[in-house]
């Protein structure tokens, strides 16, 4: 029996064509089962890289990751049915309407006839969305197109949901409906892996915390852990601070 995490990544790192840096080298992180892990960092920290390697968008140039115990890329066909992405780049057709758009995705998940409708109207009822059922997504503001976003990586139930920075640039109110969402669904048992630059919002959601810098993480722990280790910070803004440094990152 194996003594690995749900989701572990053993020593990736990547450097892209070009590059004369590693954009993530070396790292390595464990998230157990059920847990709300956020994958925090500065600007250029490796955050979506991570991201992208953990649900197969991207190869590692070395290193391992595996999912329930499986290698994710000795079996990724099998894996990718479990889990949603939600991308930080709106992934959605403009030109069609948000009915269109989840139509399009619940049949790429092999989601069919009533039961896709069904989906589709209950979670645009959730998310304030139902009178926008027939109306294009380049009508929709930001905060409405994050919702469908959300929405469309989540229609097939998976068991890991992947967030690369879902509430960015959006307002409170979108924000917050999307955040009580994520406990709701965490609380059915789905993993999720989240990476934000809105520290009081990662302290509030998640239930243990990676801090990545240079591409490797430099702190781990619980949120109350990180602040215990950095006793003389109030909160894990001063936290991250405190551990990044107060430099502008581009």
């Amino acid at each position: 029996m194996s003594n690995r995490s749900y989701i572990e990544v053993e020593n990736i790192s990547k450097i892209y064509p070009g590059a004369d840096i590693f954009a993530v080298k070396d790292l390595s992180l464990s998230i157990d089962k059920g847990e709300i892990y956020g994958l925090l960092g500065p600007n250029g920290a490796g955050k979506t890289t991570t991201i992208s390697i953990l649900c197969s968008l991207l190869a590692q140039t070395t290193g391992n990751v595996y999912i329930d115990s499986t290698d994710l890329y000795a079996n990724v066909n099998k894996i990718r049915k479990i889990i949603g992405v939600v991308p930080q780049d709106i992934a959605l057709y403009p030109k069609l309407t948000a009915k269109e758009n989840l139509m399009f995705f619940g049949n790429m998940y092999g989601i069919k006839g009533s039961l896709l409708k069904n989906k589709i109207h209950y979670y645009l009822e959730y998310f304030g969305l139902i009178n926008k059922i027939n109306k294009r997504i380049d009508t929709f503001s930001g905060g409405m197109k994050r919702r469908v976003n959300l929405i469309a990586s989540i229609l097939h139930k998976p068991e890991i949901l992947f967030l690369d920075e879902p509430t960015v640039g959006i307002d409170v109110q979108s924000r917050n409906v999307i955040i009580e969402f994520l406990h709701e669904l965490n609380k059915k048992g789905t993993t999720i892996v989240y990476t934000s630059h809105h520290m009081e919002e990662a302290q509030n959601l998640c239930s243990k915390i990676g801090i990545i810098d240079k591409g490797d993480i430099i702190a781990e722990g619980s949120p109350d852990q990180l602040l215990k280790k950095n006793c003389n910070c109030k909160n894990l803004e001063d936290v991250f601070l405190h551990l990044t440094g107060r430099q502008l990152r581009d």
